[in-house]
């Protein structure tokens, strides 16, 4: 019962209609409110507590800070697959800064895909961020303007990095970096950004690899002995990482990890399994 007196079923007309609604694409709440409740000129305060009534605590619909209703695709990994039968979609960015709170793009975009214990294809591409590439990510990537003039922006391949993601664990060195990107810029398309489980490859070094000493991407790298051809551009870096990812989870393996929970598990530190033998000689050869 909400607090107008009001109470919606999960299966109600109203709902089924918002499912339709949002399912066609991303609406905000006054546009929502007219769709489902047919008020054409509600009060704003009213129309957002009806459809807060009806769909807030609906677990298939997300709502922004915006006041934007999406529908959320539902994590598609079991908790007891097989990490052998599980899919990972690597991924690495390369940005025209380093915070997307404050305005900064993608300017280019990698997925690596990883399935049944190896690289099994690819998806990298410039991306045009319309906007200025500043001259230290210029040095840094060695991306030039001229080089995204005639790429397509994010909402033109939207959909194609959708497909890469979809039904696959998303991983990246320092996940939540990569991952607020590519959702903002979801977002900013007005598409749907696939759910489903994170990997960080740091976290996950940091129980394979409990003596190295630094565990930035150049470090792993020099464990695993991975080469990296052009550092800081997207394809390059993501195939590294996807190499390093294939690394540490046979180490996992050897460690009895066979289940995607139990390798939640052991990255959260909610349990323990012997380290690696080799784990004694990690810091020298860091």
């Amino acid at each position: 019962m909400s607090s107008h007196g009001l109470s919606f079923g999960a299966h109600t007309p109203l709902v089924q209609r918002a499912l339709e609604t949002v399912g066609r694409k991303p609406i905000d709440t006054p546009d929502l409110a007219r769709e489902v409740f047919g008020l054409m000129q509600a009060p704003p305060g009213l129309a957002s507590r009806l459809v807060f009534d009806l769909l807030g605590k609906d677990s298939r619909f997300s709502v922004d800070a915006n006041g934007v209703w999406r529908l959320v695709e539902r994590p598609t990994i079991n908790d007891r697959a097989r990490l052998s039968d599980t899919k990972f979609a690597v991924v690495d960015v390369e940005t025209t800064g380093s915070a997307v709170t404050k305005g900064a793009r993608i300017v280019e975009f990698s997925a690596v895909l990883v399935e049944g214990g190896e690289i099994c294809g690819e998806y990298t591409t410039l991306v045009n961020p319309e906007a200025w590439i500043p001259g230290w990510i210029t040095r840094l990537t060695g991306i030039e303007q001229e080089m995204v003039v005639g790429a397509p922006r994010f909402r033109d391949i939207a959909a194609r990095v959708r497909e890469a993601l979809k039904g696959r664990v998303f991983v990246a060195h320092n996940v939540g970096f990569d991952w607020r990107f590519v959702a903002e810029e979801f977002r900013m398309a007005d598409s749907l950004m696939p759910e489903g489980p994170r990997l960080c490859t740091v976290r996950l070094a940091r129980r394979v690899l409990p003596g190295l000493r630094r565990r930035g991407l150049d470090s792993l790298c020099r464990y695993y002995d991975v080469d990296i051809v052009n550092r800081h551009r997207a394809g390059d870096d993501a195939r590294a990482t996807a190499v390093i990812l294939l690394r540490m989870l046979e180490a996992a393996d050897r460690q009895g990890i066979v289940y995607w929970d139990e390798l939640e598990d052991w990255i959260a530190g909610r349990v323990t399994f012997l380290p690696p033998p080799a784990a004694s000689e990690e810091g020298l050869r860091a």
